[in-house]
C-alpha cells in the first residue's frame, strides 16, 4: 500500500518550523531528510525513523516496524503531532545519522 500525499503533508506540517527538512518520493512512499541526511520515511502512512541510539532513548516504548519487505526495522513515531518533540528528535538524531552518499556521475 502506498502512502497518501495527505499523510505526507500532515507530517511536513508538523516539521514546518525545522530548517533543513525535505523529502523525496520513492516507489509510492517518501524518504525524509534532515540537513541532507536520511532520518526516516513515510511507509504505509506510518512515520518511521532510523533506530539510532538518540531516537531509541527519546522513544523507549516505540515499536520496531518494517518499512517494507527486506528492509531493516525502524522506530515508529507515534506522537508526530507534537512539534516540539519532533524538533528535539531530529536534532538529537542528527549526529548519529550516516553522511549522505556521494552521487555517481
Amino acid at each position: 500500500m502506498a502512502s497518501s500525499k495527505d499523510y505526507l503533508n500532515y507530517v511536513l506540517e508538523q516539521l514546518e518550523g525545522i530548517d533543513g527538512v525535505s523529502y523525496r518520493p520513492m516507489m509510492g512512499e517518501y524518504v525524509l531528510y534532515y540537513k541532507e541526511k536520511v532520518f526516516g520515511g513515510i511507509y504505509d502512512n506510518r512515520l518511521l525513523v532510523k533506530p539510532v541510539k538518540a531516537a531509541a532513548a527519546l522513544m523507549p516504548d516505540a515499536p520496531l516496524e518494517l518499512p517494507y519487505d527486506g528492509a531493516k526495522e525502524m522506530l515508529m513515531v507515534e506522537n508526530a503531532e507534537d512539534r516540539e518533540f519532533m524538533a528535539e528528535l531530529l536534532n538529537a538524531m542528527y549526529d548519529e545519522l550516516p553522511a549522505p552518499r556521494k552521487k555517481k556521475k
